[in-house]
């Protein structure tokens, strides 16, 4: 789809007076209800459905299908980094009322930074057809490494600073405690930075590393840079919402991993057969509508598993909990029983 000038800049001045919107909206600290999430998850969402049919009616149903299979992975995946962004917000102990700021700012960052590696990826698209093998292979390695993780007893429950992050707060240093939303301050004549910055750069920052499977997934899907560039926005613009409503749910997607790992390693695969196919090898290629029904159905599939198995592990803790309060209601029962005879005993 050839997208002009004049469209990619309405495109980019839309999106920054989306996101001044919810910056005028959240600029005051405080503690996000679900009903507020609730409400901006949905408005988000809905932008985002709007504009997929925008591009349906006017750039024509492949156009249109493409931006709904890389919003819905995008999206996927960017819940997937919400478990880092909760590990993130434990070692910094952010206060709830700043985390709403943190989030906003961390996101807007990570949008930057996705932005280049978009660009770059196009790039290297445009000009090396073999890249697609490159990144059909990371994706199918990265689907396994997924899988290998899931069925590890081991969680990571610890938060890793990157070295550009502890470069910083050794060159600047890092003060003690919040001073609201202040980035930086003057501490004995020195200035360093507050804690905010330094959780806001983890937020964005960490963010690459997730870029690093979810920008080839969507190439893997659509090739147009505008849709990869506005589906990647649409995605992580709601993301911020989507950490307030959806904070306690996260421990139930116990399946997540599975099914996200299902997905990257289905674009891998087709990934592959594109790079055969444009290297004259006669293979068959997944069509769009294809990629979003197995897409759409592997997120419903593993989001009805998870909860089921979470209500399964809930029960049986309940269960267990319940047992060992009988056992222990009978130990204290016959403990009480022997001292009672005792003291008769003693009393005849």
């Amino acid at each position: 789809m050839n997208i002009s000038l004049t469209v990619w800049l309405l495109t980019i001045v839309a999106l920054c007076a989306l996101i001044a919107v919810d910056f005028f909206i959240g600029r005051k600290p405080h503690d996000v209800s679900m009903k507020e999430a609730g409400i901006w998850t949905v408005v988000w969402v809905t932008l985002a459905c709007l504009f997929g049919l925008g591009l349906l009616i006017f750039g024509g149903g492949k156009q249109g299908g493409e931006f709904f299979a890389g919003f819905i992975t995008e999206k996927s995946l960017s819940v997937d980094n919400l478990f880092v962004f909760v590990l993130i917000m434990a070692k910094f102990a952010v206060p709830t009322k700043y985390q709403q700021r943190v989030l906003l700012i961390g996101v807007l960052i990570a949008l930057v930074l996705r932005t280049a590696f978009i660009l770059a990826g196009a790039a290297m698209i445009s000009s090396f057809s073999w890249i697609f093998y490159i990144f059909g292979a990371f994706l199918i390695y990265t689907a396994w490494k997924l899988i290998q993780e899931a069925r590890s007893d081991e969680e990571d429950e610890e938060f890793e600073e990157n070295k550009l992050l502890k470069s910083l707060e050794r060159r600047f240093g890092v003060a003690d405690r919040y001073h609201g939303t202040k980035l930086f301050l003057r501490q004995n004549g020195k200035r360093i930075m507050t804690p905010m910055l330094a959780v806001i750069l983890a937020i964005g920052t960490t963010d690459v590393l997730f870029a690093l499977d979810s920008i080839p997934a969507i190439f893997g899907l659509t090739q147009d840079p505008y849709i990869v560039f506005t589906a990647n926005a649409f995605a992580l613009m709601g993301l911020r919402q989507l950490y307030f409503l959806i904070g306690g749910l996260l421990r139930k997607l116990v399946h997540l991993s599975y099914g996200l790992s299902i997905i990257l390693g289905f674009i891998g695969v087709k990934l592959v057969l594109h790079a055969l196919h444009e290297n004259g090898v006669h293979v068959p290629e997944i069509p769009t509508v294809v990629s979003l029904g197995v897409i759409v159905l592997v997120l419903a599939v593993t989001t009805v598993t998870s909860l089921l198995a979470s209500r399964k592990q809930e029960r049986a803790a309940v269960r267990d909990a319940a047992g060992t309060g009988g056992e222990e209601g009978d130990k204290n029962s016959a403990q009480s029983s022997r001292d009672g005879d005792g003291r008769a005993g003693l009393r005849r």
